[in-house]
This record gives structure tokens, C-alpha cells and sequence, in this order.
């Protein structure tokens, strides 16, 4: 049987979000012989997530000391039973088909590493915005998410929340970054050094905007810790692609 490892990192303010990621999970229709795994790791230690985790054999939990997100998502991977690792966020939500999506563009093309897709913001009104400069649907070359973000002033053309990846892949980049933000733009941009990627122009997140959410904080963007995380996320990037290092068939090692 296929297995989509579906990663969620998850700290006590967001505990009670994480009912709506399981309905979420459970409307997806896979393709026949597949199945998901929900790998639920909590920064910390907390009666709150542990109540909110759902009864399901699927359902895999796990809680430890404080290091962020990359952290959690990280230690992750050692649960991880899937050929691909899918990266939802506690307070978000798939929509329906989203992650059959994701394994067919896989299971299709040997060549492409990881994909991503459109997303809707879903707003505390409970209206959904989209944004309006998407790429077309289809592949991505090596090193085309680093130009745009580098373009753009660090802007990816595709939202890292939405990555779903071979876990192969996500183990040899190192998995997320040891940063205290920004960790899911270090892998997405570490994978699109060495590997082709692929947009998927359909919807598959409702991302939510709430005010407890770590990207909301200011610490977020004061200036010297944004600069540096820009700047070593950058680094690793044009580390990896200069090692000549490309993923899938007939690709060069270092």
C-alpha cells in the first residue's frame, strides 16, 4: 500500500485548529491501494494538544522540548512512514483532493522532486482570498523559486506550506531549517536547487489568517533577524546547486 506521510507541526495556541485539519484529512479520496498517515508533532509539552490529538490508527503523535517549527517537522521524519511527506499546518486545511493530486503528479513523473499548489487565504470573516499572480499549472525547473523569491523581494512564487515532497528528497537537503521562521521556505528552496518541481493551479489549502499565528508576531520581520534568515536560506540554496547535484533519473551526483 502507497502511504502520504502528512506532517503537521503544532504548538498550545493552535491546539484547537487541529479539528478542523482532521476533517480535512479524512474528505480526502485517495487513489485505490493508498492511504494517508498523520504525523502530529508538539513544540513542547502541553495537556492541550495531547487532548486535541484525534483517536485514529493513522494518527501519529508525538511531543517534545521547544526548537520551532523546522524542529518539530524534523523530528517528524522519524515517524514518517510515507514515500511522500506532505506539510500541513495545524491551522489550516487541505481541500478535497488535494493530496490524490499530489501522488498522481508523483506517481507520474519520476523527474519531478516536489509540488505545491494554489491557495485560498481564509480570513477571520470567514471569506477566502486568492492571489492573483500564480504560475501556470505545470513544472518548474531547477532554481526557478530561488530567482523569484531573490526577484521579489524573498516572495516565493508558491506557497512552502503547501509542499508535498519525496521523502528521499526532504532527508537529503537536511530537512527544514534550523531557523526560528522561515524554515519551510529553506526546504522549498533547498528542493528547487536540485530538483524540478511542479504547480498545481487547482486549489489545495485554505490558509487562516488569525492573530495568534507565528507570522503575525513583529519579531517576525525586525530587520536583523529577517536579513540573516534571508541570507543563509539563500546560501544553502546556491551551496546545493553548485555541488551539480540534480534528483531523478540520470541525475549527476557531486
Amino acid at each position: 500500500m502507497g502511504v502520504v506521510s502528512v506532517i503537521t507541526s503544532v504548538h498550545a495556541p493552535a491546539a484547537h485548529h487541529l479539528a478542523d485539519a482532521y476533517r480535512s484529512l479524512r474528505a480526502q479520496v485517495l487513489p485505490t491501494g493508498w492511504d494517508w498517515q498523520w504525523v502530529i508533532q508538539e513544540d513542547g509539552e502541553s495537556a492541550a494538544v495531547a487532548g486535541a490529538v484525534p483517536d485514529d490508527p493513522r494518527v501519529s503523535f508525538g511531543q517534545g522540548r521547544r526548537g520551532g517549527a523546522g524542529v518539530t517537522r524534523t523530528l517528524s521524519l522519524a515517524r514518517a512512514e510515507g514515500a511522500y511527506v506532505k506539510v500541513l499546518d495545524a491551522d489550516d486545511m487541505l481541500t478535497p483532493g488535494t493530496l490524490a493530486r499530489d501522488i498522481e503528479v508523483l506517481e507520474r513523473n519520476a523527474d519531478i522532486g516536489w509540488t505545491t499548489c494554489r491557495v485560498l487565504d481564509l480570513l477571520p470573516d470567514g471569506s477566502l482570498v486568492g492571489f492573483d499572480r500564480d504560475p501556470p499549472d505545470g513544472p518548474l525547473q531547477p532554481g526557478a523559486v530561488l530567482r523569484h523569491w531573490r526577484a521579489h523581494n524573498y516572495r516565493a512564487p508558491v506557497v512552502p506550506g503547501t509542499l508535498c515532497a519525496r521523502r528521499e528528497l526532504v532527508l537529503a537537503a537536511g530537512g527544514w531549517m534550523a531557523l526560528p521562521a522561515s524554515e519551510d521556505t529553506g526546504l522549498l528552496i533547498a528542493l528547487d536547487a536540485v530538483s524540478r518541481g511542479w504547480f498545481t493551479a487547482e486549489v489545495g489549502l485554505h490558509y487562516r489568517k488569525w492573530q495568534g499565528q507565528s507570522t503575525q508576531l513583529p519579531a517576525h520581520t525586525l530587520p536583523v533577524e529577517w536579513d540573516a534568515r534571508m541570507a543563509v536560506i539563500e546560501a544553502r540554496a546556491r551551496a546545493l546547486a553548485a555541488t551539480g547535484w540534480r534528483y531523478g533519473p540520470g541525475g549527476s551526483a557531486p
